[in-house]
């Protein structure tokens, strides 16, 4: 065997020199495609129905195959259909014709408004194009395309594939095409003319029949009769100035500081220029026959008054120029840029004579420098009032890019209090808390984390958004924006609070500038409460008392619990901001000892609830319900306690991160534990002095009410009693709760250490505020920004009531919160929901377009009305509406009138008649008779014909099956084509 092995070896070992050349594997991989894509063999769909190439959807699979070193697309285009299981054994006839070929002569879908040509031209429902793969590729030799037709017809006869396909040829701008389609016996041949010029001769109906029979080469004498179809179409341009109802904003007036033409605080919208350039007006005579008209070179039937149908499409502006777009662009713009406040307004202008830059942050450091000038003029807000006129001294009135009318405008509509002659209580803050809450466009904030939009960060954003368009750009949101922080100085100076901010403490909801103001608003808050406690003390006569005399102060402050309990049961809510001890700050620095002498006790420790029972309460708020303490009985009080100090959220971050830093070890973790529990020593502190002789149990019960558990237990007489005991975790050795507790001294809040340094905090804000550069200004606002621009474009929906729009907008929300929500959205993710709105204002701004060009405010008949609105809402929706009654009905007369006004305004070179309104020119129309013998003139010479040639003949012998004959053509000013479908008989021929 191993003998016998070796000479056949030998044998594979020769060159085939009958090996398939690269043109029949380029036939194979083109079967190969065909039979993976299953397209072989008949499959007869249904009848196609009207207006499904249309309404229905087409798909497309791609492969890609090679002719030798040259690559093609295989690309499969079909319409998606329901299988058609009952017409399975129909396929099994042999003489029925491929569904391509009775998709030639079906006459519903003709001139379809959106579809591939191929679709457009043969009115086919599936094919396959093999086309050069890259762009710039072209068939462009005749033996090349050639070659490729040879190639297709020997791969649809070897696979027994009755789709048609296609070959692209020449350059891709041409749309040139050459196919074949097979069946049992029959072929038909997809042929095309493309030519620059329309030839004379074939420039009406009579021309193109004489070359469709010429073609079809039939040789009946009587030839069947031609099915014509015919479409007509008029392109109307010249309506602009006359119909676009937008009124651009008076700019020199804004610039000149006259803010009436556009408030402050409401956004600009709608199209500078009209968003509809061109209407396409489709007249259609659908069925026709040869003989009944008459179309040549002297005389023509086809009047676009007397179509059967008619349709028409409106042809959008790209990108037209849209104000809220603009606007919103141009404010995220200068999220890119680079430069500080003091380097787009000039360095110069904190500078002193032979000084170094003295920034306005830099005023506390003021404070502590040795100067010969008086103390009391080395106040913060001196310095800042200083440091401003300085800035004004050196820039000049001239030179200011805001100018005084523009900015006091502004700051009167940012700061509405300052009208009066001094700013409003607590209340003008609090009174904007009080919106419809309940309302969906209000709390729109939280998905954006804007602000609200009642409130000063959302009223400055537009403000921003306004100068940075109309009002010295950049300059003059720097210029702005440093008056604001100027502003914010001399409200915390002189405890003014700051309006359209709710109060509490920062929404975390909200932007992180909104938190920041909100910040300074409590801080105000802490520091007028204090100072107005301070106004008070003094003019009773209150002697300044320190915590060494902590027993003269409880005789004065509390002499009995009922009065003191009736006191501060009107101050809940602001027990801290109440305290009236005029040098509470210095508190903090006393020793322990001493605090502790004056308490009479030497240590919390020590004192033992007897001792403490002896101290006189202090810091009572009110009486808890039915609570009493466990050693003495005595009824149990709720304490004034220090309000938590309110954080925003880059504090709390900081925090967060300072506490994983300290990491997992015992210490560590004990070190966290103490950090974490100021607030509880407070409270224990606050709730000893309001309960002398307490214990942890009675704090527990108060504080959290979970953790002291209760039992029925049946005492040594017999009955059933409550026994309370602490829970588990309260008897965890080291437990911070009790190591607090034995810490804690009974001090009552008002005599405590600040939780909340209100004056270190508000330097910390003011110091954030004057360090942003407007970019990261802009970066804060863009929320707000974006979040007005939604809410101006759901306004403008609401008064044209689009339902396209309204879907768009939710999906806008639905987006911008999901990009909003997280610090630092990408640029793209931002451009693109710019996008979107400009697109939608847009969209809003072509339907008001329309309106005012169909007049639908001026019909009297409501059915009329309702009619014509239907149909701009079509236009706006739909490729190509329908006109319903042609020429005749309501919408066709005003199309017709458009027409005519358009005619008018090129024939006549008078300005007069070109102005006529479209009324009078109805009634200078005059009888339908006249207006007959006018309407030649009516409408401009078409700028596009296009006639479909049908009939049914035996080709190429007389005795051959009679076949499906069509052929396409379109007549444009640079443009002919004629695409034909040739079929004939491959059997009897």
């Amino acid at each position: 065997m191993a003998a016998d092995s070796e000479p056949e070896s030998e044998v594979f070992e020769i060159t085939d020199f009958t090996t398939a050349s690269e043109w029949e594997r380029f036939i194979s991989k083109v079967e190969e495609v065909l039979n993976d894509w299953k397209l072989i063999g008949n499959s007869l769909g249904k009848p196609l129905e009207k207006g499904i190439f249309t309404s229905g959807t087409w798909e497309e699979k791609s492969d890609e195959i090679f002719f030798a070193d040259f690559k093609f697309s295989v690309t499969h285009h079909y319409l998606v259909q329901e299988s058609t299981d009952k017409e399975g054994k129909d396929e099994l006839l042999e003489d029925v014709i491929p569904q391509s070929m009775q998709d030639l002569l079906c006459m519903n879908n003709d001139f379809p408004p959106r579809a591939h040509c191929l679709v457009r031209w043969y009115g086919l429902r599936e094919f396959v194009v093999i086309a050069p793969a890259a762009h710039s590729d072209a068939v462009l030799s005749e033996s090349k395309c050639n070659l490729l037709l040879s190639s297709v017809s020997i791969a649809l006869g070897n696979t027994g594939c009755q789709v048609p396909l296609f070959v692209q040829i020449h350059h891709k701008w041409r749309r040139m095409y050459v196919g074949e389609c097979q069946g049992p016996g029959v072929r038909t041949d997809f042929e095309m003319v493309h030519l620059r010029k329309v030839p004379n001769q074939y420039t009406h109906l009579s021309g193109l029949l004489d070359i469709f029979k010429s073609k079809i080469g039939c040789p009946l004498t009587p030839l069947p009769p031609v099915s014509i179809a015919i479409r007509f179409t008029y392109v109307l341009q010249d309506w602009q100035q006359y119909f676009w109802p937008q009124q651009p904003p008076d700019i020199d007036a804004l610039v000149g500081g006259e803010v009436g033409g556009l408030e402050f605080g409401k956004l600009p919208f709608g199209a500078c220029e009209d968003p509809i350039s061109e209407l396409h007006l489709a007249t259609t005579w659908p069925h026709l026959t040869e003989g009944i008209i008459v179309d040549n070179d002297v005389y023509s039937d086809l009047d676009p008054i007397q179509a059967p149908h008619w349709s028409v499409r409106v042809r959008k502006a790209e990108n037209p120029q849209c104000l809220l777009g603009d606007f919103v662009t141009e404010f995220f713009k200068i999220c890119r840029r680079k430069e500080s406040t003091d380097e787009i307004l000039g360095r110069s202008a904190f500078e002193e004579e032979g000084k170094e830059t003295a920034d306005i942050t830099h005023a506390l450091s003021k404070l502590t420098e040795p100067a010969s000038v008086p103390i009391h003029k080395l106040s913060v807000s001196n310095m800042v009032h200083t440091a401003k006129k300085k800035i004004r001294k050196h820039r000049g009135v001239e030179e200011s890019p805001l100018n005084n009318d523009v900015l006091n405008t502004i700051l009167l509509f940012l700061f509405p209090d300052a009208v009066s002659e001094k700013p409003l209580d607590v209340t003008t803050s609090t009174d904007n808390n009080c919106p419809p809450s309940e309302s969906e466009d209000y709390n729109l904030y939280n998905q954006f984390k804007s602000a609200p939009s009642d409130s000063l960060t959302y009223k400055l954003a537009l403000c921003l958004c306004m100068i940075n368009f109309y009002h010295g750009g950049l300059k003059g949101v720097a210029h702005l924006w440093q008056e604001f922080v100027l502003e914010m100085r001399f409200r915390w100076e002189n405890n003014f609070l700051i309006p359209g901010l709710a109060s509490g403490p920062p929404d975390l909801r909200c932007c992180l500038l909104h938190q920041k103001l909100q910040m300074l608003n409590c801080c105000i808050e802490r520091k007028k409460a204090r100072d107005e406690g301070k106004k008070t003390s003094a003019s009773d006569n209150v002697t300044n008392i320190y915590p060494g005399d902590a027993g003269k102060a409880g005789d004065h402050l509390g002499p009995d619990d009922l009065k003191e309990t009736d006191k501060d049961k009107g101050e809940v809510g602001k027990s801290w901001d109440s305290w009236s001890d005029s040098e509470e700050e210095f508190f903090e620095c006393l020793s322990d000892t001493e605090e502790l002498k004056g308490n009479g006790q030497e240590s919390g420790k020590k004192g033992g609830p007897k001792e403490m029972a002896n101290l006189r309460p202090e810091g009572r708020l009110y009486q808890h319900g039915k609570l009493t303490l466990l050693h003495n009985g005595e009824p149990l009080y709720i304490p004034v306690t220090q309000e938590p100090a309110p954080m925003t959220e880059d504090l709390l971050e900081e925090q967060s991160e300072v506490l994983a830093k300290l990491g997992t070890s015992a210490e560590g973790a004990h070190l966290r534990a103490r950090m974490q529990s100021a607030c509880l020593l407070s409270d224990m502190e606050s709730f000893k002095a309001a309960n002398p002789g307490c214990s942890l149990e009675d704090f527990v019960r108060w504080y959290s009410p979970r953790d002291y558990v209760e039992e029925e237990v049946i005492d040594e007489k017999g009955n059933v009693v409550l026994k309370g005991e602490l829970s588990a975790r309260m008897k965890i050795p080291s437990n911070m709760w009790v190591e607090a507790w034995e810490t804690a001294k009974p001090v009552p809040a008002r005599r405590q250490r600040r939780l909340f340094d209100d004056t270190r905090e508000a330097e910390k804000v003011l110091h954030y505020l004057a360090i942003q550069k407007p970019a990261d200004l802009a970066r804060h606002l863009l929320p707000s920004v974006i979040h007005a621009a939604v809410l101006k474009v759901k306004e403008e929906e609401s008064l044209e009531n689009i339902s396209s729009v309204k879907k768009i907008i939710k999906q806008i929300i639905s987006h911008s919160s999901k990009v909003l929500h997280f610090p630092n959205p990408e640029d793209k993710k931002l451009e693109e929901i710019i996008h979107q709105i400009t697109n939608v204002e847009a969209l809003i701004a072509r339907a008001r377009s329309l309106k005012a060009k169909f007049g639908t405010e001026k019909c009297e008949q409501e059915e009329e009305k309702e009619d014509l609105e239907r149909f701009v809402s079509c236009l706006l929706e739909q490729p190509e509406v329908l006109v319903t009654g042609a020429g005749r009905g309501h919408a066709g007369r005003i199309i017709h009138k458009l027409f005519v006004n358009a005619q008018r305004l090129t024939e006549s070179s008078d300005e007069a008649a070109a102005m006529t309104p479209p009324e009078e020119e109805s009634k200078r129309m005059g009888s339908p008779e006249e207006r007959r013998q006018n309407s030649v003139s009516d409408f401009p010479p078409p700028a596009g014909r296009e006639f479909i040639l049908r009939t049914t003949v035996p080709r190429p012998a007389p005795y051959s099956k009679a076949l499906p004959q069509r052929m396409y053509s379109v007549l444009t000013k640079e443009d002919f084509r004629l695409a034909g479908a040739f079929s004939s008989d491959t059997s009897f021929f």
